[in-house]
C-alpha cells in the first residue's frame, strides 16, 4: 500500500519528516523493527525523541510515512474524476496512479513494504492504515452507486480492491522482476471484470439493508 517515497532536490541538511522517515528505515531494516527503538532513531537523525515524536506519533507511523497525505490526494483524485467514465476504470487508475513513486525510489518502497506485510508489530496499526484507505474507495463508489458509504456494495468493493492492492504488492516484494503499477492494472482489471455495471444491477437486493439502498443509481 503506498508510503512516502517523494524526494527533494538539493534540499538543506535540516530534520524533515521525509529525512526522519528515510534514516528510521535504514535502522528498521538493518537492524528489525522490534530491535529498533525511538531513541535509537532520534539519535541517528541527531534530535531528541520528543523532537521525533513531533515529526511521527510512534513508530509504527514513521514506517507508513507521509500516507495520509497520500491519502487525501487519492481521495481527491478520485472525487475529481470524470464521472461519465466507467467506475472501475476510475479506481483501477487512481490506484495505480497513487503507488506510482518513480523508479528510483522503488528499492525504499519494497523495503516498506516489506516491514508492513511481515512484521508482526505492524499488523494492528496496519489494520487502521488499511481502513481509512478502504474508507475512501468506500466513499467513491458510494457516490458512484448513490449510496451510502456503510453500504454493502461499497464495502465490498473497496474490501475487494484492498485485498487486490496488497496480494500485488505481496509478490513485487518477493519478486524484483515484477513490474509494480503493470502488475497493479492487470490486478484492477481483473478485480474489474467482477464488478461491472450489468453486474452491479442485477445484484442489488431488494431488502434495503442499509440506508439509501433503494435509491436510483
Amino acid at each position: 500500500m503506498p508510503v512516502d517515497a517523494q524526494r527533494r532536490s538539493g534540499r538543506p541538511r535540516t530534520s524533515s519528516r521525509e529525512e526522519v522517515s528515510e534514516i528510521a528505515l535504514r535502522l528498521f531494516v538493518r537492524r528489525g523493527f522490534e530491535q529498533t527503538t525511538l531513541q535509537d532513531v532520534a539519535d541517528a537523525v541527531g534530535v531528541s525523541k520528543r523532537t521525533l515524536l513531533r515529526y511521527f506519533p510512534s513508530k509504527n507511523d514513521i514506517v507508513w510515512g507521509a500516507f495520509d497525505e497520500q491519502l487525501q490526494a487519492l481521495r481527491a483524485r478520485l472525487a475529481d474524476a470524470d464521472p461519465t467514465r466507467p467506475m472501475m476504470d476510475v479506481l483501477r487508475e487512481a490506484v495505480v496512479a497513487f503507488n506510482d513513486y518513480g523508479e528510483a525510489v522503488l528499492p525504499e518502497l519494497r523495503d516498506r513494504m516489506t516491514l508492513i506485510t511481515s512484521v508482526p508489530a505492524l499488523q494492528a496499526h496496519s489494520m487502521l492504515r488499511y481502513a481509512d484507505w478502504c474508507a475512501v474507495i468506500a466513499e467513491f463508489v458510494a457516490r458512484r452507486l448513490s449510496l451510502e458509504p456503510d453500504h454493502q456494495f461499497p464495502q465490498v468493493i473497496a474490501s475487494a480492491a484492498l485485498g487486490t492492492a496488497m496480494a500485488t504488492y505481496r509478490c513485487w516484494v518477493v519478486d524484483p522482476d515484477l513490474d509494480l503499477l503493470a502488475a497493479l492494472d492487470e490486478a484492477f482489471r481483473l478485480l474489474a471484470a467482477g464488478f461491472d455495471a450489468q453486474a452491479l444491477g442485477a445484484g442489488r437486493p431488494a431488502h434495503a439493508g442499509s440506508r439509501g439502498a433503494s435509491r436510483a443509481r
